[in-house]
């Protein structure tokens, strides 16, 4: 058994199926949505209706995202990661 499977930091980073480093991955459709709209956030400060739509669509793919980082995350830091993010868009919500 490699050591790396063996050790519980190494099992929190990697993949329980293959073995592999799962701690970063090319970004997937609701990371590169959010991506685009905080972006576009920051580069135009879009207001009114415009200003709306672009943080309601970030806050829907991050939501997205994270969902499926818990349900399908590699690795249980993907979940965790998912779960914090998660956790912080719904306060965000509540306290914003």
């Amino acid at each position: 058994m490699p050591a790396h499977s063996r050790s519980a930091v190494g099992r929190f980073f990697r993949n329980p199926e293959t073995g592999d480093l799962a701690v970063v991955q090319v970004p997937n459709l609701p990371l590169a949505i959010f991506l685009v709209a905080t972006i576009a956030r920051l580069v135009f400060h879009p207001t009114g209706t415009v200003g709306t739509t672009v943080s309601v669509v970030a806050t829907a793919a991050i939501v997205w995202w994270a969902v499926e980082e818990i349900i399908r995350g590699d690795s249980p830091f993907r979940r965790l990661l998912g779960g914090i993010v998660l956790l912080g868009a719904v306060l965000g919500l509540m306290l914003g």
